[in-house]
């Protein structure tokens, strides 16, 4: 029972509480009251106790409670390139498209564009993101603003010199912390081949300095691991650990070239190390094979769900993630028993957690967790009947069934409508910058792609 004498920010009342979501089984609680004080889930459990005088109360009659969905790894400010580099190779990708127009991102290009970023986030359902990028005060403003929680990385590349480390490294000292916590940062070489192994074991010294993780993309895909094979005679992963990377911590974008040699190797970081899957960028870039979750988790390693930069995957929505994961691991497994509904809600929540370094802090309504909730309406006609809860969690709702999102406390989207952020007068800031941003007439790039 709550305590009468208890006086909350906030009440949430006859929810269907996500109430067990560490391993595969998830269990779910009906007419279920949550209470929040000084941002923190102080009390939940059954309905019955009438909330105190003069707090908030959201009433959840038949909504779904979850914990607020995380975003494992995304480029938040290239919701600006949204659309522009379609049904290309990824060499074209990079090399055409979208590292010819980052050249002309300016600091108020990348805060507009994270902050329509949060308003998509938030209003799926996403709570925390990890962001790699640029510019990365303004997109910690954005995120100030906004309400959402975040872990930012400033990029660099080896091409940059020293300027480029530094950066980042100052970013991370400085940012960590900020916003009332709800920002924390990481250290962000973009990758092995872009990124030398002495900037590499400098960015794990920085990070192990600083106490925070590394935020890297490594093994992407087969190709770039048999490249630096050919070229080196060791994996991506090899080099994470050879540098100390993975001994600093790490977040580890896609892993989708991770050998079977590789899982003994990050199997000894398994505290400290987790693999953000973003399947949707994989199957649009025709890029196999995908993550491989089942070797991963079968040695206690953490795979989180991401989405990348919507540059490539065109939505930041963790709900469709959840869902491509669940149904394309069946598929390339050949098991229909395997990524069940349950592993798949572990891995949006627990999991996601886990491989932003937050493992005690979100990814489950319990008590003394940050209060970050995500209120899910299905009654419409495409969940019912629902027979199953994580079944219509993982395949039938959508973006547009959050109704209600709860970031660090705060209500930050009530009945579907945004409370910290203006999506008319961002689109309207955005429209005269547009043609300049897609512009790669200039002939420039931020880096060239060749792994």
């Amino acid at each position: 029972m709550s305590d009468d004498t208890a006086t909350y920010d906030l009440v949430i009342t006859g929810c269907i509480a996500l109430r067990d979501n560490a391993g595969t089984s998830p269990r779910f609680e009906s007419n279920t009251t949550i209470a929040v004080t000084d941002g923190r889930i102080a009390y939940i459990g059954p309905d019955g106790d009438a909330p105190p005088a003069g707090t908030d109360v959201v009433e959840a009659a038949g909504l779904v409670a979850i914990p607020g969905l995380i975003n494992c790894h995304t480029h938040a400010a290239m919701t600006l390139f949204r659309g522009i580099a379609e049904d290309v190779p990824v060499h074209s990708w990079f090399n055409e498209y979208v590292w010819p127009m980052e050249v002309n991102l300016t600091e108020e290009d990348v805060y507009l564009g994270t902050l329509l970023a949060c308003a998509e986030m938030l209003s799926s359902g996403v709570t925390s993101f990890a962001d790699h990028y640029f510019y990365m005060d303004a997109a910690a403003r954005a995120v100030d603003e906004s309400g959402i929680r975040a872990n930012l990385g400033w990029a660099f590349f080896s091409s940059m010199g020293s300027q480029g480390l530094e950066q980042s490294a100052d970013f991370a000292e400085r940012l960590n912390g900020a916003a009332g916590g709800r920002i924390t940062t990481s250290l962000a070489p973009h990758a092995p081949y872009t990124v030398n192994d002495a900037d590499l074991t400098a960015a794990a010294g920085e990070a192990e300095r600083i106490g925070v993780r590394v935020h890297i993309h490594a093994a992407e895909n087969l190709a770039q691991t048999e490249s630096s094979v050919s070229s080196r005679g060791i994996t991506p992963i090899e080099i994470l650990n050879r540098t100390g990377i993975l001994d600093a911590g790490t977040i580890i974008a896609h892993g989708c070239g991770i050998t079977e040699a590789d899982i003994p190797i990050l199997a000894e970081h398994r505290t400290s190390v987790g693999v953000a899957h973003c399947p949707k960028v994989y199957l649009k870039h025709a890029l196999p094979p995908l993550t491989p979750i089942r070797a991963l988790n079968a040695v206690g390693i953490p795979v989180g769900m991401g989405t990348d930069g919507v540059a490539g995957n065109n939505t930041l929505d963790i709900l469709e993630s959840m869902r491509l994961t669940a149904m394309t691991q069946k598929y390339v497994e050949e098991d229909a028993t395997w990524l069940t509904t349950g592993h798949a809600i572990n891995l949006a929540t627990t999991q996601s957690a886990e491989t932003i370094g937050l493992a005690d802090d979100i990814g489950a309504l319990e008590v003394g967790r940050r209060a970050d909730i995500a209120l899910i309406d299905m009654s419409g006609p495409h969940c019912q009947p629902v027979h199953d809860t994580a079944a219509a969690l993982v395949y039938s709702a959508r973006a547009g069934d959050v109704v209600t999102v709860v970031s660090d406390g705060a209500v930050v989207l009530k009945d579907r409508k945004l409370l910290t952020i203006d999506v008319a007068a961002i689109r309207s800031e955005l429209s005269d910058r547009l043609d300049r941003l897609i512009d790669v007439t200039h002939g420039d790039q931020i880096q060239r792609y060749d792994p």
